[in-house]
C-alpha cells in the first residue's frame, strides 16, 4: 500500500518579494490549487518589511528567487518560532505555478 503524499492537516503559508505584488498573484494562484484538492491551506503574500511581523502566525515563509540573499537573515529570526525558510525555485516562481508551490511547501514541511 502507498504511503500516502502529504500527512498535514493545514499549512499557514508566507510568500515574501520586495512588494508583495508577484507573490500576491502566486498566493492566489497557490489558494486555488488548494482549494481544488480540498486541501488547508491559508497562503498570504507580504512585502520584505512586512514579513518579519508575521512569523509568529505561519509555518513557511516562502522567499521569491531574488530574496535568496535574505534566506540566512529569515531563517535566524524563524527558527525560534518553528518556522521553515526557503527559496521559491525559479521555475515555480516566473510561472506562477500554484500547484508545484503547494507540492514544495508540503515537501518543505515533510522533510522537517
Amino acid at each position: 500500500m502507498e504511503k500516502e503524499r502529504f500527512i498535514i492537516e493545514s499549512l499557514k503559508i508566507l510568500l515574501c518579494c520586495g512588494a508583495g505584488l508577484s507573490s500576491g498573484f502566486l498566493a492566489q494562484k497557490t489558494r486555488k490549487a488548494a482549494k481544488k484538492r480540498g486541501i488547508d491551506v491559508q497562503v498570504q503574500a507580504k512585502s520584505e518589511t512586512e514579513a518579519v511581523s508575521h512569523l509568529p502566525t505561519i509555518d513557511v515563509l516562502l522567499l521569491g528567487p531574488h530574496f535568496e540573499a535574505y534566506k540566512d537573515k529569515f531563517t535566524e529570526l524563524a527558527k525560534p518560532l518553528n518556522v521553515l525558510v526557503d527559496v521559491i525555485p525559479q521555475k515555480i516562481y516566473g510561472t506562477l505555478d500554484g500547484d508545484k508551490l503547494l507540492d514544495f511547501a508540503f515537501e518543505l514541511k515533510e522533510k522537517s
